[in-house]
Parts: C-alpha cells; sequence; structure tokens
C-alpha cells in the first residue's frame, strides 16, 4: 500500500449512532454507520476537521461541507456522486429525476445502484434521493437514518424543496 492509499480511520458519535469516517491524504474515501464503534483509530489533521464538520451539521449550524472528498469508484459512479453534491440541503429529488440528470429516464435503474454504492454517505448526500412517490427507498446506513436525516434538514431548512431535474 502507498502513502498515498493509506487510509485512517477515525469514530465519530453521532445522533444515529457510530460514524467512521476514512480518510487518505487526498480526501474523505469512507463514511460509513455503525451500530457500535470497533477497532482502533488514527490521527489525521483531515478526520478532525470531519468530525468538527459533521458535529455542526448535527447541531444544525453547518448545512454544507467544505471537505477534500477522495471516494474511490467507476467513472459513471463518480460521475454520480459528483451530481448528487448538487442536491441542496434540505432539497430532494426522485431516482428518475436523478437518472434523467445523469443522461435520460433510462439511466435511473444504474444511476440507484451506483447511488447505493456511495463510500462517503452524509457528505454526498446520496439520502437525499427518494423514490417517485415520495417513499424512502434503499439506504445503506438503514432507512431510519435517512428518515431522521431528511427530518432533521427539513426542521433546519424550514421544509423540503424538491427538485426536478
Amino acid at each position: 500500500m502507498t502513502q498515498e492509499s493509506l487510509i485512517y480511520r477515525n469514530w465519530f458519535e453521532s445522533p444515529l449512532g457510530w460514524i467512521r469516517t476514512g480518510v487518505t491524504e487526498a480526501g474523505v474515501c469512507e463514511l460509513y454507520f455503525y451500530e457500535e464503534r470497533t477497532g482502533e483509530e488514527d490521527r489525521h489533521p483531515l478526520l478532525r476537521l470531519a468530525h468538527e464538520q459533521l458535529g455542526a451539521y448535527f447541531e444544525g449550524s453547518l448545512t454544507g461541507f467544505s471537505l477534500p472528498l477522495a471516494p474511490s469508484g467507476t467513472t459513471f459512479q463518480l460521475k454520480v456522486w459528483n451530481e448528487l453534491l448538487t442536491i441542496g440541503y434540505g432539497e430532494v429529488i426522485t431516482y428518475r429525476d436523478l437518472g434523467i440528470r445523469l443522461g435520460g429516464a433510462n439511466y435511473t435503474r444504474i444511476a440507484g445502484q451506483a447511488n447505493g454504492k456511495n463510500p462517503v454517505s452524509l457528505i454526498i448526500p446520496c439520502h437525499r434521493v427518494i423514490g417517485m412517490n415520495g417513499a424512502l427507498t434503499g439506504y445503506g446506513g438503514g432507512l431510519w437514518r435517512k428518515k431522521w436525516l431528511l427530518e432533521h434538514e427539513h426542521r433546519i431548512a424550514g421544509g423540503f424543496r424538491p427538485v426536478l431535474f
């Protein structure tokens, strides 16, 4: 493993349970929810910054993260994750809207699959993508966390703003 690919990991206690954050020298590469804290902790300035911003997000004083990101994925996955970054705080779109943004309604399924493989959940806001009928579908951290995150943003932003492609 080269120095550039070395991942430093640490834990953050949130209202939704434990969050394990991983960073490389290039940026945040992982953010996953866990029920329990396990494993060792590393120190890195970017981990400290990420945890400060996570704390501010959960307190309701931060509506946009300003962290360098370095997720690992296919070219199409990276395109999807970059599109997710354009969904504003308190906004929601449907999987179909996401597909249309990426090239057409026929992209809905593969865009949804790439959304589900997002390794930097919350910061890359995959929780802001919902089903056509408004259903909360698909969230790796659990649907109860997706619901909590959307309700949290709804309270802070003063309501949801659906955004159509």
